[in-house]
């Protein structure tokens, strides 16, 4: 028997450390004898911290929502009793979250134990590198392309190509680099996959590599994610031990070896020319293409740059045949794509599915639906560069092809999901907002466009929207997107387009009857308390600004000129005598 703690970031956020060292005293307490172990997350963010035991026979229980008081009885109990804690482990509704997918990328996140590689090596880790080395580069690069595998870091470029490119360009010296700046508010696919399963990445770098004829890799990391890079670090220095990496890789006479490159976070380093500027220790800012990387890419030498999820399906590929992997997604977007569920759903996390499955399926099939049975409204899919789709388009499939139509992108992997409590207008700031602080400055439209869309919008939301200003955002937007020289300024307005495309009427609401529809934007609101008030005095209590006036058992009264707008009083009022308009 063991015991095995999903420590992801999403784990260790809500105490799963805590939970294991309890685990590790108790066990130790009664003389157990039962190894306690870490994995990465599984996806279902929504019950950590969760702890699988896995008996002899290889039968596991999942317990989900472990706390460190809940340890002793789930020790007590199972551990040394051999009987299941019923309440506490996990039912059939909370299995299907991952039943109903099909996981490629995450085929051993939450399963193998990250920092060993006996592990990964056990669910066939490495085979396809050794598989790969007994193939031509030209004939690794052909099982890419019969997978029909593209860039899953946002453009959807066909992964193949990029690597016969790298390969046709002259020159010894090449490089590899895997992207895992990840950027986009409410994504954390590729962190999910260093953390849980970091040898993917590594073997499918060293098959790029291969196939490219590069000797070196570097993973450009966000510094913000110090866990990834810690693991990472640990599987690199496994690999060189087992022979897997650096010199004579299985006696094949192929170098390569990788380093990691912490980043310092900028957004706009997800495209690939400002990334290799920060690289090569300048300012992280785009250059003009071509030349591509490619041809003239880190020092001006061949190099290739993949995203983590588009690198970690290399592996399962090249072992099992690229035929394989197309036989999932469509024609032309096979495959499975990773997502990330947050926002407004009951069931937040990592999920992967076939690529046509659609936004509904993904949404309510697999994420539960709306938290608290709202109304779902949309979700705004491609982060900051991507758009917002109304819920009558959920049946949309999730294809590079179908996405884009509605003004959206697949993106990296976000989704993030809104019910009729949120306010078009004020998430389209909020993403403005983002990419006006990310941009790099160098071009006009960029810089100083994104900045007065954010002057209009921020107006707007509080009240001051006037005649015309929908028109001046159209008319800004298209310019930034035809004057910008990188992804990151073409696709800023997104948001905006697609929200004013689907969402008119809330900028007109805003604008000329100066209300906000969904009642969130704080200029355009106010709390009022009702006639069923008994006189508690619970909101004047917990009002932070004293707002409220009335004496006990009689009704009170709010002072709108003092309210700031907090919400406070009506989470507290118990009679539904406070009421928003």
């Amino acid at each position: 028997m063991r015991v095995v703690v999903g420590q992801g970031s999403c784990g260790v956020a809500t105490g799963a450390r805590k939970t294991a060292a309890e685990f590790e005293k108790q066990i130790a307490d009664k003389g157990l004898g039962i190894d306690v172990t870490v994995t990465g997350c599984v996806g279902t963010c929504y019950l950590e911290p969760i702890v699988d035991v896995y008996e002899d026979n290889g039968d596991m229980t999942r317990y989900v929502k472990v706390q460190p008081e809940n340890v002793e009885k789930i020790v007590d109990e199972h551990l040394a009793g051999g009987k299941k804690v019923e309440e506490q482990a996990i039912d059939d509704i909370d299995k299907e979250f991952v039943t109903k997918q099909e996981r490629i990328v995450l085929r051993n996140c939450g399963i193998i134990n990250p920092e060993n590689i006996d592990e990964y090596i056990a669910v066939d880790g490495y085979k396809a590198i050794e598989k790969a080395l007994t193939m031509k580069p030209e004939e690794v690069i052909e099982e890419m392309k019969a997978s029909g595998l593209r860039g899953r870091g946002g453009a959807g470029f066909p992964t193949w190509f990029k690597w016969n490119a790298a390969k046709a360009s002259p020159g010894n010296e090449k490089y590899l680099v895997c992207n895992a700046d990840e950027g986009d508010p409410g994504a954390f696919m590729d962190r999910s996959v260093l953390e849980g399963d970091p040898h993917s990445l590594l073997e499918g770098m060293i098959i790029g590599g291969y196939a490219m004829g590069a000797s070196e890799g570097i993973i450009y990391c966000r510094a913000e994610y110090p866990l990834a890079i810690k693991r990472l670090e640990i599987a690199m220095e496994q690999a060189r031990e087992k022979g897997f990496l650096g010199k004579n890789i299985f006696d094949s006479g192929f170098d390569f070896d990788i380093r990691i490159k912490a980043g310092a976070g900028a957004f706009v380093c997800g495209e690939e020319t400002a990334l290799i500027a920060s690289l090569e220790g300048e300012r992280g800012m785009p250059r003009l293409k071509p030349p591509f990387p490619a041809a003239k890419g880190y020092w001006q030498k061949p190099t290739d740059i993949n995203n983590v999820e588009t690198l970690a399906n290399v592996p399962w590929i090249i072992y099992n045949g690229g035929a394989a992997f197309a036989k999932y997604g469509t024609e032309k977007s096979p495959g499975t794509k990773v997502f990330a569920l947050a926002g407004k759903i009951k069931k937040g996390g990592l999920v992967e599915v076939p690529m046509g499955m659609t936004i509904r399926d993904v949404i309510f099939g697999i994420g539960g639906g709306i938290k608290n049975d709202r109304e779902f409204k949309a979700v705004q899919m491609g982060g900051p560069s991507g758009g917002c789709v109304p819920a009558d388009l959920a049946d949309t499939p999730v294809t590079y092809e179908d996405i884009t139509k509605t003004g959206a992108i697949v993106g990296s992997g976000g989704m993030i999901v809104m019910d009729e409590d949120t306010c078009m207008v004020d998430m389209a700031r909020y993403f403005l907002n983002f990419t006006r602080d990310e941009s790099c400055g160098k071009c006009n439209y960029c810089r100083i466009g994104t900045k007065r869309m954010l002057e209009i919008l921020e107006r707007i939301t509080e009240g001051k929207g006037e005649d015309g200003d929908i028109e001046k955002l159209e008319e800004l937007a298209i310019k930034i997107k035809e004057g910008s020289l990188c992804g990151l300024g073409q696709t800023a307005p997104n948001p905006v387009l697609t929200t004013i495309k689907y969402f008119r009427n809330e900028y007109e609401d805003h604008i000329y009857n100066k209300t906000c529809t969904a009642k969130s934007c704080k200029a355009l609101i106010q709390y009022k308390i009702t006639d069923t008030c008994k006189g508690c005095t619970l909101c004047a209590r917990n009002c932070p600004v004293d707002a409220i006036e009335g004496n006990v058992k009689e009704l009170h009264k709010i002072d709108q000129d003092k309210c700031i707008k907090c919400g406070k009083c009506m989470d507290h009022c118990k009679f539904d005598a406070i009421i928003k308009e």
